[in-house]
């Protein structure tokens, strides 16, 4: 069985409207994340990925319409995040046309909740969705939420509320906790890296990837076919996920796969 590499473009919204910025900031519209999402389906996606990105920031649930408006018209697997705490939330979404749920903010705050969601709709309609800073020397300690790193250094400082909070949890060690947990995959994505195109984060994304045994997206600073020819080899992920470089028609997703074809990568 031919072990295909996917290529995911993300739709970030706020306000249900496609958005995209550097580091999680400067956010500027870029268009209806339904008409995106048509056109990366037929242009070869694998996968589409739709996150409300200030939904935890701002305390509510993910808006259901986008979710809506944009399931109808796609037949490709898609997930959704953004706001989602509770098992009513996964229920909703799942139930507007979702195929699995992202998880980040209400992982870290409550990993039962994780184990929940899993007992109740199974590991592969749940993935955890990791956002991190690269900091490898002091950690920031924001009470309740510390761990100790088990591997004794400190790859990454996980981020909550849109990469707006330092959580002191090691990147490693949540990657660990959540594979082991059940869910069918990590979505990680840097955000020193998010937005810059200068490429992902190679070093952390293969370190979580040689830490669990869960497919691994990468996620953020894609610029060039060439990043993702890096994440899908040296970085070890099953996925990588973009934005820029497909809403700005830098490159489309079949120039991408027709890049890493050409470079001995199985690719649909």
């Amino acid at each position: 069985m031919v072990n295909y590499k996917k290529i995911v473009p993300c739709l970030d919204t706020k306000d249900g409207r496609l958005v995209k910025g550097i580091k999680f900031e400067n956010i500027r519209q870029v268009g209806d994340p339904p008409e995106y999402a048509v056109k990366y389906q037929k242009d070869g996606a694998d996968v589409i990925v739709l996150l409300d990105i200030s939904a935890s920031l701002e305390g509510r649930d993910t808006l259901l319409d986008v979710v809506k408006r944009t399931s109808k018209r796609i037949t490709i697997p898609f997930v959704v995040g953004g706001g989602i705490k509770s098992i009513q939330n996964i229920e909703t979404i799942l139930s507007a046309g979702a195929t699995k749920v992202s998880i980040n903010t209400a992982a870290i705050k409550d990993p039962n909740f994780v184990k929940e969601a899993i007992t109740k709709f199974g590991g592969e309609k749940i993935v955890i969705a990791i956002d991190a800073l690269r900091e490898s020397t002091e950690k920031e300690v924001e009470g309740k939420f510390i761990i100790e790193s088990a591997s004794g250094k400190f790859w990454g400082n996980v981020v909550i509320y849109g990469g707006t909070k330092k959580t002191g949890i090691d990147l490693i060690d949540w990657s660990i906790q959540v594979a082991e947990m059940g869910a069918s995959e990590i979505l990680f994505t840097s955000k020193d890296a998010d937005g810059t195109t200068n490429g992902y984060d190679i070093p952390l994304t293969k370190a979580i990837a040689e830490h669990v045994k869960v497919p691994v997206t990468a996620s953020g600073g894609c610029g060039h076919p060439y990043h993702m020819l890096e994440a899908l080899t040296e970085g070890k992920a099953a996925a990588a996920l973009a934005a820029s470089i497909f809403h700005y028609n830098q490159y489309t997703v079949k120039e991408v796969k027709n890049y890493l074809k050409g470079r001995g990568i199985a690719v649909k």
